[in-house]
């Protein structure tokens, strides 16, 4: 009896395991995928996106500019930085993994509008709610020879301009004085355009830039959080203006980098310019672009970067300095940043 019923009690637990067996849904691929694009008329940028297909459970949108976002109910709105036709892929899934997909083109129109801009028109220190002062010597790695001061003999507005002075000076160990006025914590920016309206220092030695850094610098360091030099001249080098990127990998001497020569650098104005967008990083002079470099993803350039003007002189880009010199100043009409 004993066996008999081992047997039987053997059978039934093997009968509910057999039971509990599921077969799996049958693979279904989503069919009927249908994709529209609505631009919208303002010249923003933004789309709307709408999928919708049957069988499907998730929407990933290639957005035709290394962009990709992910959308379960198939509605997305995006917005477009730069103007251009974009390729958009649209890929539906099912919930067996199977998919499809359909390619629409959209053409997109952006105009740009101010966002933040100092013209300068205030007599006296720079603005204190757009600027800030980095102080010191050395400049920070690069072996320059002026001591950078918050004083008004080295930074002032007047007549309306901003007028960054370098003086031969004894200053604190250093033989020069300067300014390096920097919107750290003041305003920043991902993306849009950005002009400086200047006239170049005259001197050998002198070393005037307007650049930017990325937001994060204080924790992940330099080149780590990006360099983008608007503009930098050599006074040793006249007219020849760069453009640059720094990088970790492509840092201090080995930049990615290009110039032009213009006419007349110390002695009128010209618009130095960067266009920048998660493609693209274009420097301008006067509007003749002469410099493109590709975006992506990998780079640190798709972060918000604060904008700095300074004249260094001397260093591992400014070079000797003539014996002779007295001082040099940088003027700035205006900084604009358009989105």
């Amino acid at each position: 009896m004993k066996k008999v019923l081992l047997v039987g009690i053997g059978l039934a637990v093997t009968w509910f395991g057999c039971g509990d067996k599921s077969t799996p849904p049958n693979p279904v691929a989503p069919t009927n995928l249908n994709v529209t694009a609505v631009v919208s008329t303002d010249n923003s940028g933004n789309v709307q996106f709408t999928a919708s297909a049957t069988n499907a459970v998730n929407y990933d949108f290639d957005l035709g500019n290394g962009i990709y976002q992910s959308a379960a109910s198939g509605s997305l709105t995006y917005r477009y930085p730069a103007s251009g036709t974009y390729s958009v892929n649209v890929i539906a899934k099912s919930a067996t993994g199977l998919t499809a997909s359909k390619t629409t083109s959209v053409t997109i129109t952006v105009v740009q509008s101010m966002v933040w801009a100092d013209e300068f028109d205030s007599p006296g220190a720079p603005n204190s709610a757009k600027w800030g002062y980095d102080i010191g010597a050395g400049g920070w790695g690069n072996n320059e020879l002026q001591y950078y001061t918050n004083r008004l003999d080295n930074a002032v507005v007047s007549n309306g301009t901003l007028k960054i002075i370098a003086k031969a000076e004894s200053f604190s160990g250093s033989n020069y004085t300067s300014a390096r006025l920097l919107s750290r914590t003041k305003f920043s920016f991902k993306y849009g355009k950005i002009e400086v309206s200047a006239k170049l220092p005259v001197g050998v030695g002198t070393w005037p830039a307007a650049w930017m850094l990325g937001d994060n610098l204080t924790t992940v360091g330099w080149p780590a959080c990006g360099e983008i030099d608007v503009m930098e001249h050599r006074g040793n080098d006249l007219n020849r203006i760069h453009g640059s990127l720094h990088y970790t990998g492509r840092s201090g001497g080995n930049p990615v980098t290009a110039t032009t020569l213009i006419q007349n650098a110390t002695t009128a104005f010209h618009l130095y310019a960067c266009e920048w967008s998660p493609q693209s990083i274009k420097f301008y002079v006067d509007g003749n672009l002469y410099h493109t470099v590709a975006n992506t993803s990998s780079l640190p350039f798709n972060q918000p970067f604060f904008i700095l003007l300074n004249q260094a002189m001397g260093g591992n880009f400014g070079g000797a300095i003539d014996p002779a010199f007295n001082s040099a100043t940088f003027e700035i009409d205006y900084v604009r940043v358009y989105q």
